[in-house]
């Protein structure tokens, strides 16, 4: 069985755009970003109320920023890391478009990138938009402990970055997604919530090794292999274990949570997280590099970790998924 599905009719990503908080704004990529709150707060009274507002700003600014009409997008396919997407459906509720919510965990943004351009390529959609978030605060009171607590994070935990970014999939652009290989379930056994890279890491390599075997590609053929955020500790394993197998990364690999911070200077310990962290990089940065010409073709790898508070107080291990998307002029 062949994984990759490669698109006849390849959609560009003809929009996108940024929104992050201010520690990402204060990090390596600050400048690339379209927009920012000072606060992380967006105007709002909540956590979670501020990271509705960021993926209703990200939308509103792709949107615009591709000179579109509200009109002209014919699905909405966004996700976040909140219980019930309700980052997503309590922020989008005032466009008038069709709605599809997901969840992928860290993985969303591949994998509303991956389902946008089936729907582009299949027919069913002429102009799709993929909206991914995440807060740093809203996820801490969700996922480990209120920000009140206190409590003291590990060496090899990740900082889930407040941010969220938008893309509007359609017919012209510099970018466009020709293959799509869509992560299998994978669980090592790993079950420490503070070390999610360890625990997304096999995934990752599943798919890329499903990726180059199908494949007519090389390791050589692209300028990037991005993974979307496995964190000092996943990305390390991630390149030993893949070197082991015979394909070599090492020089093209590059890690969304490694890129977003300044480890040493932001004190992040394995770098960044969460849904907002790869939708906010490849709509800050990466995409601007297509259009400068200084990138011609990625691989695209986002990974997520599926588990729930619940599953762990009961004992259960942490499941990862990696989505590749490759993403070339």
């Amino acid at each position: 069985m062949n994984d990759i599905i490669k698109l006849k009719n390849p959609p560009h990503i003809s929009s996108y755009y940024s929104v992050v908080g201010s520690h990402e704004r204060s990090g390596p990529l600050g400048a690339c970003f379209d927009e920012y709150s000072s606060d992380d707060r967006f105007g709002k009274d909540s956590w979670e109320k501020a990271e509705s507002e960021m993926q209703r700003l990200a939308l509103s600014g792709a949107i615009k920023r591709g000179d579109f009409k509200e009109s002209d997008i014919d699905a909405l396919l966004a996700g976040d890391l909140l219980n019930q997407c309700v980052g997503s459906s309590y922020g989008l509720i005032d466009f008038d478009i069709p709605y599809i919510g997901l969840y992928g965990a860290c993985s969303t943004c591949a994998l509303s990138l991956a389902l946008g351009a089936i729907l582009y390529d299949s027919g069913a959609s002429s102009a799709c938009a993929c909206v991914t978030s995440s807060h740093y605060c809203a996820s801490e009171r969700q996922f480990r402990f209120p920000l009140e607590y206190g409590g003291q994070r590990t060496p090899t935990s990740q900082w889930t970055v407040t941010g969220a970014g938008a893309f509007i999939l359609s017919d012209t652009g510099h970018a466009k997604i020709k293959e799509i290989v869509f992560g299998k379930s994978v669980d090592m056994g790993i079950n420490d919530i503070n070390n999610m890279g360890a625990a997304m890491a096999p995934a990752c390599i599943d798919t890329i090794k499903r990726y180059f075997k199908n494949s007519n590609h090389t390791i050589e053929d692209f300028d990037l292999i991005l993974t979307g955020d496995l964190g000092f500790e996943g990305s390390e394993i991630l390149k030993d274990l893949l070197l082991r197998e015979g394909l070599d990364i090492r020089d093209k690999h590059a890690d969304c949570g490694l890129m977003i911070y300044d480890l040493d200077a932001q004190d992040k310990h394995a770098g960044g997280s969460g849904c907002g962290c790869s939708a906010s990089v490849l709509a800050g940065s990466v995409l601007r590099n297509f259009e400068a010409s200084t990138l011609n073709d990625i691989l695209f790898i986002g990974t997520g970790a599926l588990m729930s508070p619940m599953t762990l107080y009961q004992g259960g291990t942490i499941p990862s998924v990696a989505h590749l998307v490759h993403i070339g002029r």
